[in-house]
């Protein structure tokens, strides 16, 4: 994922923004005791374990044995857990012209619920450390344990915990491939409206695995495994989905977690979440780290995004986050 400011804006965020100041959170969410939800217990060591696994793949970059690997544990995984799985298969064309096979797997649950909400991540990881401070990596792939492995990890935790749970609406979760194979640092300027990156979600935003498919909003997760977690409202995410956004930071703050999740607007990035709001029309908001100081967190697109990155307790923030904004509309 690339942190420069948007080129191209597909939404004049700023009136945006200014109109969804009057559509927040509704009064009925005004009310909720977000503490008092019933949720299933997220487990650390769980979803700590589904990262590991990932990592034990080794750098899961476009057509390698690594990907090929991980792609088909997360199909078997997920078919395990969910009423139905799609792989969904793609070409893409990377920055260089470059052409690659991608793809995307779905999982949904409770399939027949027309009531439907969006989890998603990212998978894949960078084919090139091209940040890290010792030259001689920058040519070579990464592990990506935060950058992509962490928020599948919490996704798969959060399918092993609805599996065993009755549903009124329905839950999809889309793991992306190919978002972050965008240009190198050395490349950067070779295609300014950053479509090199996330390719995965622009192809199933316009080609979605169901057609007509609709969620009533989307969640995106990207970086959700630091020590140090710091999330901001990135802007775009405001002024697609300010709504939605704004009751999820509520939540975390009713739960204790208002430290983490900052209530400042913060710079436009280039996530899945704008290829989903813009040809998907589905209202999606990006969790994503931004530590003070630094591209996202300190080893952002270095060797060093290892397992050593991960921190349980992190995980495990994001993910009652998550439960807790879903199982309160459950419980309503």
């Amino acid at each position: 994922m690339n942190k420069k400011v948007l080129i191209i804006i597909f939404v004049c965020v700023g009136v945006l923004v200014a109109c969804n100041k009057h559509k927040n959170t509704s009064s009925n969410e005004s009310f909720v005791n977000y503490k008092e939800v019933k949720t299933p217990d997220f487990n650390a060591d769980s979803a700590y374990n589904f990262v590991k696994i990932q990592c034990g793949f080794g750098p899961r970059i476009p057509e390698s044995k690594a990907a090929e690997d991980c792609a088909a544990f997360l199909a078997s995984y997920l078919s395990s857990k969910a009423d139905t799985v799609y792989i969904q298969e793609f070409d893409a064309t990377l920055w260089n012209g470059k052409k690659v096979k991608g793809r995307n797997i779905i999982a949904s649950f409770n399939i027949e619920a027309t009531d439907r909400v969006l989890f998603a991540s990212h998978w894949d990881s960078r084919m090139w450390a091209d940040r890290d401070e010792e030259a001689s990596n920058r040519n070579k792939p990464i592990i990506g344990a935060n950058d992509g492995a962490s928020g599948v990890g919490v996704l798969l935790e959060i399918a092993r915990l609805l599996h065993a749970q009755t549903l009124t609406q329905g839950l999809d979760i889309v793991l992306f491939d190919l978002e972050d194979q965008g240009a190198p640092q050395w490349e950067e300027d070779g295609r300014e409206d950053q479509t090199d990156w996330c390719l995965g979600s622009q192809y199933w935003s316009q080609n979605l695995h169901i057609p007509y498919y609709r969620a009533k909003y989307g969640v995106l997760l990207d970086m959700v495994g630091y020590k140090d977690l710091r999330f901001t409202k990135e802007v775009q995410s405001m002024g697609y989905a300010s709504s939605i956004m704004n009751n999820i930071w509520n939540i975390a703050s009713d739960l204790g977690f208002d430290s983490i999740f900052i209530a400042d607007q913060t710079n436009s990035v280039m996530d899945d979440h704008i290829w989903i709001n813009h040809y998907a029309k589905i209202p999606t908001i990006d969790i994503v780290q931004n530590s003070n100081g630094v591209s996202f967190f300190p080893y952002w697109h270095t060797s060093k995004d290892d397992i050593n990155c991960i921190d349980k307790q992190s995980l495990a923030t994001v993910g009652k986050v998550l439960l807790v904004s879903f199982f309160a509309a459950e419980q309503q």
